[in-house]
């Protein structure tokens, strides 16, 4: 149980700072996405566009990201279960909403086609996972609506891993910023599903004692 609230905790902090981080980067910093924009293979044929969606997937994959913690947290389930389920629907929302976003600016990934498939799995798992977390809370099947919410949740984080990865491949391994973002776009969903596996696991162990 302490674990449990540890984790919850650090989680909510990680995905404050995050949100601050990502707000202050993309709308105060650089809000063109000039930085974003230098990386790119080839110019974008309608770059109006893509700066649009990304800004919107940035905004939903944002409430997502602050929605999520505040799903989790025991507490305020049991204070107010009205709250619990109508930050949950924001949360499947800004999911679904984010998923045709998510898809565009996937076919514009920097590193072409490895990066783009990768950024497409990342994607669909997201969306997926949601539904059926969505899926199972309708059949009021608690257990599996906890498991599917909870990859689903791990899921947001994949593109604050994605930035880490990168920063220890390319910084701390002296390798290519592209191969490292390569590498960090599979890695990223795959390292946070692993995660989500592992803390299912023990929640689940910790249900039948």
């Amino acid at each position: 149980m302490k674990q449990r609230k540890f984790l919850i905790t650090i989680l909510s902090i990680i995905s404050v700072m995050w949100v601050v981080h990502t707000l202050t980067k993309n709308f105060v910093v650089d809000p063109s996405f000039q930085g974003f924009l230098s990386k790119k293979d080839e110019r974008l044929s309608n770059q109006m566009l893509w700066v649009l969606m990304i800004r919107v997937h940035i905004i939903l994959a944002i409430i997502a990201l602050l929605t999520g913690p505040l799903g989790i947290i025991k507490r305020l389930r049991l204070k107010s279960l009205t709250f619990h389920r109508w930050n949950g629907r924001v949360y499947i929302l800004s999911i679904v909403l984010n998923f045709i976003p998510g898809l565009y600016v996937s076919f514009f990934a920097t590193g072409g086609w490895p990066n783009t498939i990768g950024f497409l799995i990342l994607n669909t798992l997201w969306l997926i996972t949601t539904i059926f977390g969505f899926i199972y809370i309708k059949r009021k099947d608690l257990l599996r609506h906890s498991q599917w919410i909870t990859r689903s949740f791990f899921l947001s984080f994949a593109n604050m891993f994605l930035y880490i990865i990168v920063a220890i491949i390319h910084n701390g391994l002296d390798i290519s910023y592209g191969l490292s973002y390569t590498i960090a776009v599979w890695l990223c969903w795959i390292f946070n599903l692993a995660i989500a596996e592992i803390v299912i696991r023990k929640k689940y162990l910790y249900d039948i004692k």
